[in-house]
This record gives structure tokens, sequence and C-alpha cells, in this order.
């Protein structure tokens, strides 16, 4: 992993159905991020924020694809910004923001392993699968819909981004920690045959086998493993400063075991945190939390 850390803020909430996780990359910095990476010995450089405009001066044009035309030209810029980070040999850390940023930095990762030959794997961490389309999104929220645009589902100015062409395979993607799937995202994820552990599984086996299990899978088919973290992937009691909180996700321990064993692997070549959302927080404590996962994943240890 390259000792040279980018910071790229996607501070949008217009894929979201709630506001405020467009501050999540100024709390994610107010938390410290920057000089928590420092200090395990990475040169960290902030790269500013996407230039985004914001609900209040958009129209919605379309009810099954919310500010599309924002959002994708945003998630266009975060895709040009995310692949000449990693085509200068460095790491992009991509502070959200609601997880429609993933259509963006996934896209970019993905050009950038079209060109060097690589093969990219994804780790989604989240309590939702975010695997909807147009024709089955309850919300036309596109937030909702990054895993399936990866896949080449969905509205082509979305799939387009970084190039026409599939960003990500089925068998490259594995989810963990879900609990709150809709019933056209079920479908998706059996006719794909996507890997996926919901929080049954975590309960199941354990939070060590299910990401060993998941870490050798990836050691065997990838060249490049992206980590997107869905901070609602996380229990509330946890991380209350989320958009979409859901009852049952993971423990603070879960969490650190997870990001620590992926540090360990020596996989990880790109991350991104999503769905920071301090207007719901309590003096930041979902931020402070969030970096300290992603310090674990990055390399922190106890001893």
């Amino acid at each position: 992993m390259s000792k040279v850390v980018r910071l790229i803020g996607f501070p949008m909430d217009l894929g979201a159905g709630r506001r405020g996780v467009d501050m999540g990359p100024s709390a994610l910095r107010i938390a410290d991020i920057a000089p928590k990476l420092t200090a395990l010995g990475y040169e960290v450089y902030d790269e500013g924020d996407i230039p985004i405009q914001t609900q209040e001066v958009q129209t919605i044009e379309d009810n099954s694809l919310k500010y599309l035309p924002e959002i994708a030209k945003a998630c266009q810029h975060l895709s040009d910004k995310v692949e000449s980070v990693l085509d200068n040999g460095d790491f992009p850390l991509i502070l959200g923001g609601d997880h429609s940023m993933s259509i963006g930095s996934i896209a970019g990762i993905s050009a950038h392993c079209n060109k060097t030959g690589k093969r990219l794997g994804v780790l989604w961490i989240d309590a939702h699968s975010d695997i909807n389309t147009p024709s089955t999104s309850p919300t036309g929220n596109i937030h909702g819909m990054p895993v399936a645009v990866s896949l080449g589902l969905g509205a082509h100015e979305l799939t387009s981004i970084g190039g026409d062409f599939k960003k990500l395979k089925p068998e490259n993607i594995v989810y963990i920690g879900l609990r709150s799937v809709d019933d056209g995202e079920k479908d998706f994820i059996k006719k794909l045959g996507i890997t996926a552990y919901t929080m049954f599984d975590i309960d199941k086996y354990g939070i060590f086998t299910i990401v060993q299990n998941t870490l050798d899978k990836m050691r065997e088919s990838v060249d490049h493993l992206h980590i997107s973290f869905d901070l609602d992937s996380v229990d509330p009691t946890i991380a209350q400063g989320v958009g979409t909180p859901v009852q049952g996700g993971l423990s603070y321990r879960e969490t650190h075991l997870l990001m620590e064993m992926i540090a360990e692997s020596g996989l990880i070549s790109s991350f991104e945190v999503a769905e920071v959302n301090p207007i719901l927080d309590n003096m930041n404590t979902s931020a402070i939390f969030a970096t300290g996962a992603v310090a674990s994943c990055m390399g922190k240890r106890i001893l």
C-alpha cells in the first residue's frame, strides 16, 4: 500500500432522502482523520472537496432518479480524481457524503485497473445492499443504487461514468453487515450470485470467520481491493450520526476487528467512508468513531 494518502471530500446529500451527510467530509476532518494517519507514518495530503451544487438551487426532473444530472456530473469529477490519484501511485481515501459517491469512486478505480491489468474487488460494509435500479427503488434516491450501477445496471448516465463498461463483476464484490434489503435487491443478489453476509450470518458464524473467508476469496481473485464503508453498518448505539440508521448492526469491536484484519491482509488499495451525518450526531462522536475505524484499516494496532 502506498504511504502517500490523498484525502478527497465528496460533500453531497443529493442521493439521500435526508439532509446532512454533505457535511460528512468536514466532520471527518474535524475528527482528525489526517493527524491519525500521519501518526501511522503516512504522508497525508488533503485534495479538498469535489464541487457539488446543493439541493436548494436544483429541481428534481425525474422522481425515479432524483437529482440525476448533478450526481452524474459530480461522480464523473470524482472518478477522474480517483483515477488520477491511483495512476500516480498514491492511495485515495474518499470522504462522504452519501453512498452515491461510490458510483464515481468505483468508476475511477475500475478505469485505473483496466489500464494496469488489475482485477478489482470491493468489500461493501453496509446495512443496505444499495443494488436498486430506477425500476426497483422505492424512493428514487440514488444512494441506494451504486452497486447496481457498478455492475452495469440502471441509468446509462450513471453506468457510463468513467467509461462505458461494467466497472465490477458480481463475483468480485462481498457484502458484510446487511440487515435492510429491498425485495428487488434480494432478487438481484440471488440472481447474480453475489456473496452476502447478513447480521444473521455474523451472529451465527462470527465476524472473524466471515472476514477471514472473505479475504481468502479476495486474495485468490483480485489485485486491487477497495473498501466501501458505510457508517450505518455499525449499530446506531455506537454511531448515531448516520442518515439511515438500522438497529442490530456491527459492534465496536466487530468493526475494529474487521478493519484490523483487512489491514493485516495487506490487500487494501483504496478506501471510502460514507453516510456520516453530523446533524444527527452528538458532539461528532460518530465521525470520531469512523476515523478510528479507518485508522485500524490503515494499520493502527493496540500493541
